[in-house]
C-alpha cells in the first residue's frame, strides 16, 4: 500500500527543524508535504518572513504539496461555550488528543471559516497554492468537512482516515507519527509506530514528521528508518492515498 509523508507545523519559528526533516527525507528520496501554520501560535505571521515564503515556494515548485494547517495551530487557555463545543469533547481534544493546540475543537463554525479564508488569503499573498487542509492535532468537528467541500479542498485527513471533500470519498488509513511531551509518551509511541506499520499490508499509511522530533535522536532514528522502511512506496500526493 502506498505510504505518505508530511511534516507538520511548517513556520518561520521551527525554521532550522523543517530543514532538518527536509533533509531526513531528501536522503531517501522522498518528497513529504508540508503542512504550514499561517501564524503559528500568534507569534510568527507567515508574511513576515519572505525569506521563508521564497523558501515554501521554491519547495511547491519542485513538487512538495502544501496544506493549510489551521491558522494558530494553538486553542484558548479555558473552555468556551460559546463555540459550541462540549466541555468533555474540548478537554479530549486540548489534552489528550493534543497539548492544547487542537485549533479547530476550540472555535465555532463562524470562526473556523473565517480562519480558513484568512489563511487561504495569506497563501496566496505568499505566492502558495493550498494543496489540501489538515486540521490541528486532527481535531475535525462535523461542521469542518463540508466547509471544506464548499472551498474545494480535494485533501483531508483525520487519525483515522484521509478524505477527498469535494467528492465524499473516504478511506482508512494508519497514521505513524511520534510524540514527544513526556518520556511516557515518547515511549508509547516509538512502540506503536514499530507495530502499526504492519497494517501498510492492508491500508495507507502516513508517517507524520513533527518539528519537535528533531530535538531528539532517537526519534530522528526512527523517522529515518520509517522513512527507509516505506521507501519504494512512498507516494508525493495526498490524494493518491484515495486512489484503488
Amino acid at each position: 500500500m502506498p505510504v505518505h509523508v508530511s511534516i507538520h507545523d511548517v513556520s518561520p519559528v521551527w525554521a532550522a527543524e523543517v530543514e532538518a526533516a527536509l533533509a531526513l527525507c531528501g536522503d531517501v528520496g522522498v518528497r513529504p508535504a508540508l503542512l504550514v501554520v499561517p501564524n503559528f501560535h500568534g507569534r510568527a505571521p507567515l508574511l513576515d518572513d519572505p525569506k521563508f515564503c521564497e523558501r515554501l515556494r521554491g519547495l511547491q515548485g519542485l513538487g512538495h504539496e502544501i496544506y493549510l494547517h489551521g491558522f494558530y495551530h494553538r486553542s484558548r487557555d479555558a473552555y468556551d461555550a460559546s463555540a459550541g463545543v462540549g466541555r468533555l469533547a474540548w478537554l479530549f481534544a486540548q489534552h489528550v488528543q493534543s497539548g492544547g493546540e487542537a485549533e479547530m475543537s476550540d472555535v465555532s463554525a463562524e470562526e473556523g471559516r473565517r480562519r480558513i479564508d484568512e489563511g487561504q488569503e495569506i497563501f496566496a499573498q505568499a505566492g502558495l497554492r493550498a494543496d489540501g487542509f489538515v486540521a490541528p492535532a486532527w481535531s475535525m468537528p462535523r461542521w469542518l468537512m463540508p466547509l471544506l467541500s464548499e472551498r474545494g479542498f480535494r485533501f483531508t485527513e483525520d487519525h483515522l482516515r484521509v478524505y477527498d471533500p469535494v467528492a465524499r470519498r473516504a478511506r482508512p488509513s494508519v497514521v505513524l507519527n511520534w510524540a514527544t511531551r513526556s518520556p511516557a509518551r515518547l515511549a508509547s509511541t516509538l512502540a506503536w509506530c514499530r507495530a502499526a506499520k504492519i497494517a501498510k499490508a492492508i491500508v495507507p499509511a502516513r508517517i507524520a514528521i513533527h518539528p519537535g522530533d528533531m530535538g531528539y535522536l532517537v526519534v530522528r532514528r526512527e523517522i529515518d528508518r520509517m522513512l527507509r522502511w516505506a521507501q519504494g512506496d512512498t507516494v508525493a500526493r495526498g490524494a493518491d492515498l484515495l486512489a484503488g
